[in-house]
């Protein structure tokens, strides 16, 4: 009797998205338990793919987050209840103006189940000008005033 394998090493994008999507189907399921082994080696085959095409190379890890939340139909308010964090640190992730934590690098890497390296890259942050208030207190916190 000859076994086929249900799953085998990805060769392609298509078959990289049917695995993922059929990993996500397994976690959403109840049975973790009796899917344990599939889910494993889903997993497995995934980040070897990930990391032999590094997939997410070529953008930045904004572009990645806004990407996977396209193709997972995620909004930023999903992303708050994942993350824990408030929808301003959210919004300022999206938009540019602060960087990823290693903690949320790897609350995203497992929940896309991506390599860390998809969010761990640097890119550039927009930089806010400081209000007429707020540059006041720099200036005098930092002593740069003449007085």
């Amino acid at each position: 009797m000859v076994e086929t394998l249900k799953y085998k090493v990805i060769k392609d994008k298509k078959q990289y998205d049917n695995y993922c999507k059929q990993l996500e189907y397994l976690l959403s399921d109840n049975s973790h338990a009796e899917n344990e082994d599939e889910i494993d080696l889903l997993t497995v085959l995934i980040e070897k793919y990930d990391s032999e095409t590094d997939t997410f190379e070529e953008s930045d890890p904004v572009s990645v987050l806004r990407s996977l939340m396209s193709e997972h139909q995620m909004k930023a308010k999903d992303l708050v209840a994942l993350l824990n964090v408030s929808k301003g640190y959210v919004s300022d992730i999206l938009h540019y103006r602060k960087g990823m934590s290693k903690d949320i690098i790897r609350k995203l890497a497992d929940r896309f189940k991506v390599n860390q390296k998809a969010f761990n890259r640097p890119y550039e942050l927009v930089l806010l000008p400081l209000r007429s208030n707020q540059l006041k207190k720099h200036i005098h916190a930092h002593g740069l005033s003449g007085d």
